[in-house]
């Protein structure tokens, strides 16, 4: 048996992540979370570069630690995918095709608590991401993605609690009203 060369074995990734995307995977789904995470650290440090008032000091405490978590949950992600014999995203242009985050170079010139609120949503639409990971895994079989996954929506929620309440509000204010029927 020949080996496959680099640009085959390329063409076959791609050819199998266009498949997997088509009829959603718990691995293809993952890996649009491993996107919105790396698109999720450029977004975080963006606030905390130009976040102004009051608060600033005290808010990009709080983002530096979430940066710090992120990357770990990053990180856990995609050898998570490895471990299952996946393969996470890897390039700029897989990162953009795959997020469903989105950037805006504007927003460094939001207020502060519009900033905030970026991260809120962007953490809600990364858990659509996630419950529906967690069911194509334990579907799938996959019990030990299903576990990380579940512990990425605790991360997730806890992130969510602790912006909201930036903002003044309680962890699920606002969100009464939203769910995720696009997947069903």
């Amino acid at each position: 048996m020949t080996e496959l060369t680099i640009d085959e074995k390329f063409a076959a990734e791609q050819k199998q992540a266009d498949a997997d995307h088509h009829k959603p995977t718990a691995g293809a789904m993952t890996g649009h979370i491993v996107s919105n995470h790396f698109l999720l650290n450029i977004k975080l440090h963006q606030i905390k570069w130009f976040i102004k008032g009051p608060n600033a000091n005290s808010y990009k405490d709080v983002l530096n630690q979430t940066i710090d978590e992120n990357n770990a949950w990053y990180d856990k992600i995609a050898d998570e995918l490895l471990d299952e014999g996946e393969l996470p995203p890897s390039t700029m242009k897989e990162y953009s095709d795959y997020s469903m985050l989105e950037e805006d170079g504007k927003n460094k010139y939001l207020k502060a608590e519009d900033m905030i609120q970026t991260i809120v949503n962007d953490f809600a639409t990364d858990n659509m991401f996630i419950t529906r990971a967690i069911k194509l895994a334990e579907n799938e079989d996959r019990p030990f993605m299903a576990q990380v996954l579940v512990q990425l929506l605790g991360f997730n929620n806890h992130q969510i609690r602790v912006y909201q309440a930036l903002l003044g509000k309680s962890a699920k204010e606002g969100f009464e009203e939203e769910d995720d029927e696009d997947f069903d």
